[in-house]
C-alpha cells in the first residue's frame, strides 16, 4: 500500500502542475491515468461501481465524486482532486483541494481549516484510541474555523478493496466507537463546506454538491496504525525528496535462489 501511495502522491504532484485556468477536468483525468499506468499500477476509480473517470474532479460547490469532463477551470476556482491507485492488489486513496490562481479569503479559510482538520484526525490514529477520537478532532478543528462538516459522507477502511470497514465519520464524540488497533488502515478524509452541511446529488448520480451552493473542500490521506504511531501511506504533504521509499519485496523464488 505504501508503494501505491507513493505513486498516488506523485500523481497529485503532476496534477498540481497542470491545474490552471483553461484546463479541463477531462484533460486532468487523462494525464492522471497515463501517469498511473506508466508506473505499473491501475486507477482504482476507473469502472468502480460504473464510475467513468480515473480521478474525481470536483470544482467549487462539488464536494466529491465529480466526473471529469468538459468543465474548464477558471481563475478563483477551487477544485478537489481525489485519486485511487491499485498496485499488486492493494489500494491507496488520497485527495487534495487546489486553488486555481488567487482565491478569495472565504476559500482560503476553507482550504486551510480542512487541511488542518485532516492533520488533527491523523494525529489521533493511535492504537488504543477510539474512532470517535479521530472524528471529534476533525470536527473540532473544522467547526472552530467556521466550516461545516458534511455528515452524510465518511472516510473508511481501505486495503484490498476501495471501501472496507469501519466507516470513519468526520464528527463524533471522543472515547466512543471501535477501538483502533495496530494493522488497521484508514482513509481519513474530512469533507467540508463554507456554508451549511446539507448536500444534494447531481442528476448524473455521482457528483455531490453543497445544497446551498457554498464552496467545498476535501483532503485525504491513507493512514496505517502502527506500533510507532500513525504512518501516512500517501505522503503528498512531503516534498518528493523527503518521501519514504517503500521496500520492494523480491518474488519468493528469487529470494530462495539467492540463499
Amino acid at each position: 500500500m505504501a508503494r501505491a501511495g507513493t505513486i498516488l502522491a506523485a500523481t497529485l504532484d503532476l496534477l498540481e502542475g497542470r491545474i490552471r485556468a483553461g484546463v479541463s477536468t477531462a484533460e486532468l483525468d487523462r494525464a492522471a491515468e497515463r501517469f498511473i499506468r506508466s508506473r505499473g499500477a491501475t486507477p482504482s476509480f476507473k469502472g468502480y461501481r460504473g464510475f467513468p473517470g480515473s480521478i474525481c474532479a470536483s470544482p467549487n460547490a462539488v464536494v466529491v465524486h465529480g466526473i471529469p469532463g468538459p468543465y474548464r477551470c477558471k481563475r478563483g476556482d477551487i477544485i478537489s482532486i481525489d485519486v485511487g491507485v491499485t498496485l499488486d492488489g492493494w489500494v491507496a486513496d488520497a485527495a487534495r483541494t487546489f486553488g486555481v490562481g488567487e482565491i478569495d479569503p472565504l476559500a482560503q479559510n476553507l482550504l486551510a481549516a480542512t487541511r488542518e482538520s485532516l492533520d488533527a484526525g491523523v494525529a489521533q490514529c493511535v492504537a488504543g484510541n477510539r474512532l470517535g477520537d479521530v472524528s471529534s478532532a476533525i470536527q473540532r478543528v473544522a467547526e472552530s474555523a467556521g466550516c461545516s462538516v458534511v455528515r452524510s459522507l465518511v472516510g473508511h477502511g481501505v486495503g484490498r478493496s476501495m471501501h472496507e470497514d469501519p466507516q470513519v465519520p468526520n464528527y463524533g464524540k471522543p472515547g466512543k466507537g471501535p477501538l483502533l488497533e495496530e494493522g488497521m488502515v484508514l482513509a481519513i478524509e474530512p469533507m467540508t463546506t463554507a456554508g451549511r452541511p446539507a448536500v444534494r446529488v447531481a442528476g448524473d448520480g455521482w457528483a455531490i454538491f453543497s445544497q446551498d451552493g457554498s464552496p467545498a473542500a476535501h483532503f485525504e490521506f491513507t493512514v496505517a496504525i502502527t506500533a510507532e504511531g500513525p504512518r501516512i501511506l500517501t505522503p503528498w504533504h512531503l516534498p518528493p525528496s523527503e518521501r519514504p521509499r517503500p521496500a520492494i519485496r523480491e518474488p519468493a523464488e528469487t529470494a530462495a535462489s539467492a540463499g
